[in-house]
């Protein structure tokens, strides 16, 4: 008897320590997740989160319609619109990064865009902001809903109208997962901003990182699947690059110090054909815009030009 009530409560230990990690990990919203001016970068200079404060606020007084989907799995999936009279641009869909908002997260990308006239979405990931769900798979479900947000621009604005889908962080490992799938034609190319290449491979880095060990990776592992009823393993990013059915631009700063910039790298030689990569020496973590503006604006003007030169739109 003794016996079964040590393995009891060894199970139910290892139970609440699973939960206590699912919940840390997986569980939305937290702490102050979804205000637009929570800066938590550390490598931050003031400068620059002057900068991005400011950058912010300029995209807060920017009117905008709200818009709706539902995903696969029944959740209401909130966004922003941006319209614009301009017909003779692509469609820019924005994706922000985990525990992130749109607004904080591409506030940049955001305010270009919105300044040469060009129409602009920003999705609210789900368990993020005004979208239902609390859980965030980490890629593995929001690919799904990436793509549902594809086909309602596509429908919005018409298959002729070229779409560029764009992402930063756990956004830009999203598209990357999305640019497998059955994307409506008139979606021309995916810039992917600071990927990681699997969400095995970031919650690892993680778990060494902060807790010196890989050894609560399982429980993470076990967690999403017991707690979040998805598997971790599903958001292979490597492998949909490997099969990505349109072009592709991956951008990663090199002082990068929350996704790895070697992940990056092995992102880009998974598909040497149809991916361009782009290395920011002095950047940390989706900082290349703000530490050389000049050089990524070059880089993602070109990439917009061969893309849509390719799609013939």
């Amino acid at each position: 008897m003794i016996y079964l009530m040590i393995v009891l409560i060894l199970l139910l230990l290892f139970l609440a320590f699973t939960y206590f990690s699912f919940r840390m990990a997986f569980y939305s919203p937290q702490g102050d997740q979804n205000d637009d001016h929570a800066l938590n970068f550390s490598d931050l200079t003031p400068e620059m989160k002057t900068g991005i404060l400011a950058s912010i606020d300029r995209l807060l007084a920017v009117p905008y319609e709200k818009v709706s989907i539902q995903s696969d799995d029944g959740l209401t999936l909130n966004g922003r619109y941006y319209p614009s009279s301009r017909t003779d641009v692509p469609f820019i869909m924005l994706l922000h990064g985990y525990r992130g908002t749109p607004v904080r997260d591409l506030s940049y990308a955001a305010n270009r865009y919105l300044a040469q006239g060009y129409p602009v979405l920003m999705m609210e990931e789900r368990a993020h902001i005004s979208s239902e769900g609390h859980v965030i798979t980490m890629g593995v479900r929001e690919q799904y809903d990436c793509l549902a947000w594809t086909k309602y621009v596509s429908d919005l604005v018409g298959k002729d109208r070229p779409i560029l889908l764009c992402g930063d962080s756990m956004g830009a490992a999203t598209v990357l997962l999305a640019s497998s799938l059955d994307l409506p034609t008139n979606v021309i190319g995916i810039v992917a901003d600071a990927p990681y290449s699997s969400a095995e491979a970031i919650l690892k880095h993680f778990c060494t990182k902060h807790y010196h060990s890989a050894a609560l990776y399982p429980f993470l592992k076990f967690g999403a699947r017991l707690y979040g009823h998805f598997r971790v393993e599903d958001a292979d990013v490597i492998a949909h690059v490997k099969q990505a059915k349109v072009p592709l631009l991956i951008i990663h700063g090199e002082k990068d110090l929350i996704v790895p910039f070697e992940m990056g790298v092995e992102l880009a030689k998974a598909n040497p054909q149809m991916t361009e990569f782009h290395a920011f020496p002095n950047a940390g973590h989706v900082m290349s815009f703000v530490v050389d503006e000049p050089r990524y604006l070059k880089i993602t003007e070109a990439f917009e030009a061969k893309v849509r030169s390719l799609s013939g739109l």
